[in-house]
């Protein structure tokens, strides 16, 4: 099997995931847009929240041209990213107890927030946490997983249960456990995971529904522009400070 055609299985596959979940979460992404729409509206603080790999479709949403600028990362110093050493810590604290309310209390997110959770298996202690204490707040939850892992493994959190457990939306990536599209001889284990092309279109989609749903209510939507065309810094600047009270990462 020639490496093109590896290449040219896993767009496919990619795509064949990205129409599931579009036809079938269609109503979950029309409700969390809404939801979103209404916080903006609200003046509620948006944060999105993930851990290791999990943690790029909250970044895609986070400062960015196209995206709301009232989209907060909500970071869990060492568990964001692989820039941690070693890389295998991150994964740890996933599965650490209490960290998660620690970070809540702590933290900018209050009553009449929402919140999105992002986790692929969704049943580690940390996104588990995540949500359940935060709906113990007040914040909304949006939790975006592959719910095919509550059926099919064992949750790591002390009640037994999965992210999905405790969101007031849930948005199924309908990723196969494991996260690995391809196969072939010679490769002894699975690769090619798509689970972050789809989850970044899952928050992409949500995000764009919001923005729909902003302008039907009478409001501009507070949108970034890239700092790379004409007049786009100067614009951007104009929105920040529109809405400072909102935004924590500048």
């Amino acid at each position: 099997m020639s490496d093109n055609t590896l290449a040219s299985d896993f767009f496919d596959a990619a795509i064949s995931l990205l129409q599931q979940v579009r036809d079938a979460a269609a109503e979950d992404i029309a409700a969390a847009g809404t939801l979103l729409a209404r916080t903006v509206e609200d003046g509620g603080r948006v944060f999105a929240f993930g851990a290791g790999h999990s943690s790029l479709p909250a970044q895609d949403v986070v400062y960015r041209a196209g995206g709301l600028a009232v989209m907060n990362l909500l970071p869990v110093p060492g568990a964001v990213g692989v820039d941690v050493r070693p890389a295998t810590l991150g994964s740890a604290l996933e599965r650490v107890d209490g960290l998660a309310s620690a970070v809540l209390d702590t933290g900018p997110a209050r009553e009449g927030d929402l919140l999105f959770v992002i986790s692929l298996s969704g049943r580690n202690a940390l996104p588990v946490e995540m949500a359940s204490h935060a709906r113990t707040l007040g914040i909304k939850v949006v939790g975006v997983t592959s719910v095919a892992y509550a059926h099919e493994t064992t949750s790591r959190h002390s009640s037994g249960t999965f992210l999905k457990d405790h969101c007031d939306i849930v948005l199924d990536s309908r990723i196969p456990v494991g996260d690995a599209e391809l196969s072939t001889d010679g490769v002894p284990a699975p690769f090619g995971p798509a689970s972050t092309v789809v989850t970044s279109a899952l928050m992409q989609a949500v995000v764009a529904t919001a923005a729909g749903e902003l302008v039907s209510r009478g409001i501009e939507p507070p949108l970034l522009r890239s700092g790379n065309v004409d007049g786009g810094l100067a614009w951007n600047d104009t929105v920040m400070e529109r809405y400072a009270d909102r935004i924590f990462y500048h």
